[in-house]
């Protein structure tokens, strides 16, 4: 209603009443006035407020932030109680609305046109009364609430520092996109020191291998966000790659090789991880992915990603053990500095949080090197360069493996490695395809997808106006299939994939500029030609690295796990279908890794790689050996027993889209309408209209 009564709004109120700040009481309700087209606006500044539908009291409440959560999903649950109408205060008619500049360098109102839908309640106290159009605004960037928009959606996030469309200049754009990428350096690096001695590689070829994995990483990186998704993801190794490779690498065929094993390996790696790419690619850009996507939702990603980093169990401490005083300080630092730390401001920047894994890496590496230095792991007569097959003292045999994985200067690969060099399409030779090899890559493509969805999803609430519309997640998920062919033509190793580490990178950095992160992929590509740089990071000890890991398979198997926060966590359901899926996810494998094992067999694989022996002795023994190896091989990945799971039970299982958290994604009709969605998912250069005929990998 209005009133035109002057002291309407001087009236004290009610000695009973216990008011509330409007923007608490509205994100505790999910409070969503829906204003008519026309204002009702009086002399008195007063709104009229027809009657609203049924509205949420959320009871869960973001604990960091000290305020409450948004709805999962921005979908608002349904319930009885109807919150009382609250004037919304309104601008004097003298006042001019502030103008802002947009991102994409156009100057636009504070209040954007929602095309004929309802603004927020903020947009309502930014329109000016009178004959103005009602306009809903974007937040302001410091702002600390988040209003739930007519729509279903949430706003992007406003306490982000530059947003998606956002370029502040050529010298903040280059320090972010540095950052972004040195913070997320684990992620690049660790999985090639992990395969490659696996494959019998040398540290020379470790070197190669590690500049390849940065090329290919800043090509697609840049490739995605030109013309994939759009959103600011890092392309780069996937640990979802990881535990089908060391699969392969560790196949019965591959046991007897000496000479050149590496590089055999490497070109059967190089089939089939360019087979399970093409797949995906088609996945993406036949719709089919568009069709997919509404079967995956939160409670089948989280498990899938979490099984990802669980599976890692039997490789990680184990190696640390070798030499726990330099594996254990190397947890204890990264721990300290990205919990103890995490809030300590230097010049603005959470140094601790947003580095604790390169910072945490070069101060054990200096630790390792003063020990190396004073002589802790010299043992009389012994030589490191000596195999210990060919030590003759039982005395050298006992301390070789210590002196293996503590000492700092057993690698050769900084000293070997050229100044310069060109990584190339096919330099480990043409590939070879066995379709046993490719049809479990086709497996893990499809997993690597569902991994992807969840990041995609997670970042465009961060840092785009609204999430992408399906057929963008299709064209995303085709753009990295073909991205992955090219890591499987430069021999990575590993398909490449968005790193599921930037969200988390996005949420502590608060960076979301697509333009940083295209700057900082150009700076990769310039430092991976530079070969000293693949030499020094392949000198990383063996216990470092897996002290680093054990780090970041934790923080993947919870960021796998918060994907949970779009859902009902809450609801037996989702704990049961969660928990099921977990525990399968840990059991089935062992099974299959443990049948028909004796406990003295394959001494030739260490202990940490035991488990990816299986197709060699796994349950499945059919006349067909090549499906034996598929069927073995797939059923003892802890992440495909979580997806299978996850993905039947969620979808079989009855349960309200609120209770389920089903992803919302963008309408295609409504996006093209907005200008904001439009640039943010756009194909750049007017390639977009190669698509536009195409409707389900675009707009």
């Amino acid at each position: 209603m209005s009133n035109s009564d002057p002291n309407y709004r001087n009236r004290p109120p009610s000695p009973d009443a216990k008011p509330l700040p409007p923007s608490s009481w509205a994100k505790k309700t999910g409070f969503r006035p829906k204003f008519s087209g026309e204002t009702n606006a009086t002399d008195s500044g007063q709104l009229g407020l027809p009657p609203r539908p049924p509205q949420p009291a959320p009871a869960n409440t973001d604990l960091e932030a000290s305020r409450p959560r948004a709805p999962a999903n921005g979908v608002p649950p349904p319930t009885d109680k109807v919150p009382p109408a609250v004037p919304v205060p309104v601008p004097p008619k003298d006042q001019p609305a502030k103008k802002r500049r947009d991102s994409d360098g156009g100057t636009k109102g504070s209040v954007p046109s929602t095309n004929g839908q309802a603004p927020p309640p903020a947009t309502a106290a930014a329109a000016a009364p009178g004959d103005q159009p009602q306009h809903a605004r974007r937040a302001s960037r410091h702002e600390e609430v988040v209003d739930v928009e007519d729509d279903g959606f949430v706003p992007r996030h406003s306490h982000m520092k530059y947003e998606l469309r956002d370029s502040p200049g050529l010298v903040p754009i280059g320090v972010y996109g540095i950052q972004h990428y040195v913070s997320i350096l684990g992620s690049l690096i660790l999985i090639p020191l992990v395969i490659v001695p696996a494959m019998g590689g040398s540290h020379e070829e470790t070197a190669m291998v590690v500049s390849t994995v940065l090329f290919v990483s800043g090509v697609t990186t840049l490739l995605h966000i030109t013309f994939g998704s759009r959103l600011p993801l890092i392309q780069g190794p996937s640990f979802v790659y990881l535990a089908p490779a060391l699969a392969i690498i560790n196949s019965p065929e591959f046991q007897g090789l000496n000479g050149n094993k590496f590089r055999h390996i490497m070109k059967e790696l190089q089939g089939a991880i360019i087979i399970g790419s093409a797949f995906q690619a088609l996945l993406g850009y036949t719709g089919l992915m568009s069709l997919l996507v509404r079967l995956i939702n939160p409670v089948v990603v989280s498990p899938t990603i979490a099984a990802v980093g669980l599976s890692f169990f039997s490789y990680g401490f184990p190696i640390v053990g070798t030499c726990l005083e330099i594996g254990a300080v190397q947890i204890l630092v990264v721990v300290i500095f990205s919990l103890y730390l995490r809030k300590i401001s230097i010049l603005g920047h959470r140094i601790f949080l947003i580095y604790a894994v390169p910072l945490g890496l070069a101060i054990t590496w200096a630790f390792a090197f003063m020990l190396t230095e004073a002589g802790l792991y010299n043992y009389k007569g012994c030589d490191i360069n000596i195999p210990a097959s060919n030590m003759v003292s039982q005395h050298c045999r006992k301390h070789f493996s210590r002196m293996k994985h503590c000492r700092v200067d057993t690698s050769h690969a900084l000293r070997s490695s050229p100044w310069f060099r060109f990584p190339y399409p096919l330099q480990w030779g043409t590939p070879v395809f066995h379709w046993k090899m490719a049809l479990v890559m086709c497996v893990v493509s499809l997993i690597s997808s569902v991994d992807s969805v969840g990041s995609y999803h997670a970042s465009s609430l961060l840092v785009a106006s609204r999430p992408p519309t399906p057929g963008v997640l299709s064209r995303g998920i085709g753009l990295e299939g073909l991205t992955s062919v090219l890591a499987g033509l430069w021999g990575t190793g590993t398909g490449s994939t968005t790193v599921t580490e930037n969200v988390h990178t996005i949420a502590v950095t608060k960076m979301g500029s697509r333009r940083a992160v295209q700057l900082g992929a150009c700076f990769l590509i310039v430092l991976s030609l530079i070969g000293k740089v693949g030499g020094f990071i392949a000198s990383i000890p063996d216990v470092i690295v897996a002290g680093l890991l054990c780090f970041m398979w934790a923080m993947l198997t919870a960021l796998g796990l918060s994907n949970l926060r779009y859902s009902e966590a809450g609801s037996s359901r989702n704990i049961i279908i969660v928990g099921l899926s977990l525990f399968f996810s840990l059991s089935i494998p062992a099974y299959f890794q443990q049948y028909g094992l004796s406990p003295n067999s394959n001494m030739s694989v260490p202990n940490y790689f035991q488990p990816y022996v299986v197709a060699s002795h796994g349950p499945i023994q059919s006349k067909n050996g090549g499906l034996n190896y598929v069927l073995n091989t797939l059923f003892s990945l802890h992440m495909v027993i979580a997806f299978l799971v996850a993905f039947i039970l969620d979808n079989t299982v009855p349960g309200s889209k609120q209770e389920r958290g089903v992803y919302v994604w963008s309408e295609a009709e409504v996006a093209r309408r907005e200008p904001a969605v439009t640039s943010d998912y756009e194909l750049p250069l007017r390639v977009g209209r190669i698509f536009r005929w195409v409707k389900w990998v675009g707009l």
